[in-house]
C-alpha cells in the first residue's frame, strides 16, 4: 500500500514488536491456528475495520507473564485511531516505571530477553520429552514392522531402499490346518473361533521364535511357515521346520479348546523342500509373499496328510536323511 510513514506507524509497530516478544510468537498466532486466516486475510481484517467496529488485533491472552502496564501499552500503541496512540514520552514513562516496580537492573526488554531465555531452556526440556516420547513410538513402530516382514526386508524399507523378488533354490515350507474346522466352528460362536485361533496360533509363535524360521501368514485355520529365506541356511532349513513342525505337534497334544476342554485338536502338518520366488507385494499393508510350485507342493502334502501327523515329501526326506537324527516311515502299504 502506497502509504508514507509517520510516527503514527511506528508507534504501532512498536505496540506489535511488544506483543512478539511477550508471547515469543508471531503477531496474530492465535487467530490464525483457530480460524484458518491467511496472512493477507489478516491485514485486509487490520485495514478494513470502520470508525464504529471495533479493530482487528492480536489477542492478549491471560496469564500472558507480561505485567498488566506492559499489556496497556500495548493496547496504547495500536489504537485504531492514530491521534489517540501513545507518544514517545509516554512510552518512556511507562517503560521507566515498569523498570520501577520490577526492580530491573536493565531495561524493559533485557528484563523480556530473560523471560525469552528460561522460556527457551523450558522449551528444550519440552523438545526432549518429545524426542523420548517419539524413540519410543519410533520403537514401537518398528517392533510391529519385524512382526509383519522379516528383519532384512523391513530394515530396506526403512532405509528407503527397493526390496526385489528374490530366487531361492531351496527352501523348505510348512502348512497346518485344523481336522475339523468347519464343524468345529459350526459348534462355536464367533467369539470363540477367534478366541480358540488366537491361543492355538500364539501358543505357535512363542514355539517358532526359538527356530530359524519365518512366519508367512495365517488364513483361518491355515498355518504357513517358510525356512531358508530370506536369510539363506545351507541345508538347515529342512532340519529347522521337521524340529519345529515336531515341537508344534507336541504343543497341541496337550492344547485345549476354552469351549471345548474334552476336545482333542486334530492338527495336520504337511512339509516340502524346493525352490521358490519371494518379494513384498502391496504398499499400503504390505505383504512378504512366496510363489512358485513348491508352495502348491507344500500345500498338497497338508492337505492329504493325516491328523497328528506330518506329511513330508521326497525332497525334503532327501535332505533330512542327510542331515540325520529323524527318523521317517514311508505312507502306504
Amino acid at each position: 500500500y502506497d502509504l508514507a510513514p509517520s510516527k503514527e506507524g511506528d508507534i504501532y509497530s512498536y505496540g506489535i514488536i511488544l506483543y512478539e516478544i511477550s508471547v515469543r510468537d508471531d503477531p496474530f498466532h492465535y487467530e490464525m491456528r483457530r480460524s484458518g486466516l491467511q496472512p493477507r486475510d489478516i491485514i485486509e481484517m487490520v485495514r478494513s475495520k470502520g470508525a464504529n467496529e471495533k479493530p482487528f488485533r492480536p489477542t492478549i491472552m491471560e496469564g500472558n507473564g507480561a505485567p498488566g502496564d506492559y499489556n496497556n501499552l500495548m493496547r496504547r500503541c495500536w489504537e485504531q485511531d492514530p491521534e489517540e496512540r501513545c507518544q514517545i514520552k509516554d512510552i518512556n514513562k511507562t517503560v521507566h516505571k515498569l523498570n520501577r516496580d520490577f526492580g530491573m537492573k536493565g531495561s524493559l526488554i533485557d528484563h523480556m530477553l530473560m523471560m525469552m531465555e528460561k522460556y527457551t531452556n523450558n522449551l528444550e526440556d519440552i523438545v526432549a520429552d518429545r524426542t523420548r516420547q517419539l524413540e519410543e513410538e519410533k520403537i514401537k513402530t518398528e517392533t510391529l514392522l519385524y512382526k509383519m516382514l522379516p528383519v532384512t526386508v523391513a530394515n530396506k524399507l526403512k532405509e528407503g531402499q527397493p526390496v526385489l523378488a528374490e530366487q531361492f533354490d531351496s527352501v523348505t515350507i510348512f502348512f497346518s490346518d485344523i481336522v475339523g474346522f468347519t464343524a468345529l466352528c459350526s459348534e462355536s460362536t464367533p467369539i470363540q473361533v477367534v478366541e480358540m485361533l488366537n491361543d492355538l496360533y500364539s501358543c505357535f509363535d512363542n514355539i517358532i521364535d526359538s527356530h530359524d524360521v519365518y512366519k508367512v501368514e495365517t488364513i483361518g485355520d491355515a498355518y504357513m511357515v517358510v525356512s531358508g529365506l530370506p536369510v539363506r541356511n545351507g541345508s538347515r532349513h529342512a532340519g529347522e521346520i521337521a524340529t519345529m513342525s515336531l515341537d508344534l505337534l507336541s504343543s497341541v497334544r496337550t492344547f485345549r479348546v476354552k469351549h471345548k476342554p474334552e476336545l482333542q485338536m486334530q492338527l495336520r502338518i504337511g512339509l516340502h523342500t524346493g525352490p521358490c520366488v519371494a518379494g513384498v507385494v502391496g504398499l499400503k499393508m504390505p505383504r512378504y509373499c512366496l510363489f512358485g510350485d513348491t508352495v502348491n507342493y507344500a500345500s498338497r502334502m497338508e492337505s492329504s496328510g493325516l491328523a497328528l501327523r506330518i506329511h513330508v515329501s521326497p525332497e525334503c526326506k532327501e535332505i533330512l536323511d542327510l542331515l540325520s537324527g529323524y527318523e521317517l516311515e514311508e505312507r502306504g502299504p
